[in-house]
């Protein structure tokens, strides 16, 4: 057979169902395109307007979150049916196809209880906004910086670096560490001659300045003040001190924030003890 013979017998196919083809994979293509960018703008507008977001980090990182997951299971969607469309014009029969997927299905339930369990919980952690890419949060007992999430699993990245895929059915307790506000959250212990309040002036005058500082007052929601005595330990008086940052900059406002009194304390002669123990001897001693 020459290559004319081969030409005449491929063209009306080629004119016919390779044109099919064709058409099918650049339709697929568009209309993935088409629907990822209704998702975008869909659920920008949707997370704005049904959890009153309006922090223009937080809005992202929700939208963020919600379109990952939409647009993946959009892509397989509709591989999927173009993938079947083009089969069914490659002349293979589809039936059988269907029937061993629905047989494959069949074991796969069986056999994916967990991976089912996955995706129940996904569903509820990403409908909920329990978490989002780009939270700090803790989850299954592993802390750190949510890099992805879909409705399988959960991927963190801890201050070490170690990248932790979680599945989402191992998720019983999950902790966001940066939704809405962070904390100062900070106590300090004082001997027990220390003037408390000098003591509480002078760290309410290092919060002030603080909050004052070009440099940290944008990340300062409420300014951190004395709140209370809030034990007599061992060796000293320890008092806690609270206020509100803006998400994930709560461990460097409190940085910054021991490091000054740290200092006001030592102009001052505050002391902050170290462990001590006191021995008193009872009876007589021989000498």
């Amino acid at each position: 057979m020459n290559l004319q013979n081969i030409l005449q017998n491929i063209t009306p196919w080629i004119l016919s169902h390779g044109i099919k083809i064709i058409l099918i994979l650049i339709g697929a293509w568009l209309i993935d395109r088409i629907i990822k960018i209704f998702i975008s703008k869909g659920v920008k507008s949707f997370v704005t307007q049904t959890y009153r977001i309006r922090d223009g980090k937080a809005l992202e990182k929700r939208s963020k979150t919600l379109e990952g997951v939409l647009e993946g299971a959009v892509s397989i969607i509709v591989l999927l049916i173009a993938g079947l469309m083009v089969v069914s014009e490659l002349g293979i029969n589809i039936g059988p196809l269907l029937a061993l997927a629905g047989v494959a299905g069949l074991a796969f339930g069986f056999g994916g209880q967990y991976l089912i369990r996955d995706l129940i919980s996904g569903l509820f952690i990403i409908l909920e906004d329990q978490y989002r890419v780009g939270d700090v949060a803790c989850v299954a007992d592993t802390c750190g910086l949510v890099e992805d999430i879909n409705l399988r699993r959960t991927i963190l990245r801890d201050l070490d670096g170690i990248v932790h895929h979680i599945p989402n059915g191992e998720i019983t307790k999950a902790s966001n560490l940066s939704k809405g506000f962070s904390r100062v959250n900070l106590n300090i212990g004082v001997s027990y001659g220390s003037d408390l309040e000098k003591v509480i002036n002078v760290v309410n005058k290092v919060c002030n300045e603080l909050a004052e500082d070009p440099q940290w007052k944008q990340d300062i929601l409420k300014t951190p003040q004395f709140l209370r005595v809030d034990d007599f330990a061992d060796s000293a008086v320890i008092i806690k001190i609270l206020g509100d940052t803006k998400p994930l900059r709560q461990w460097d406002v409190t940085g910054e924030l021991r490091k000054r009194i740290k200092i006001a304390f030592d102009k001052e002669g505050i002391e902050i003890p170290f462990p001590q123990m006191s021995v008193w001897p009872r009876g007589k001693f021989e000498k």
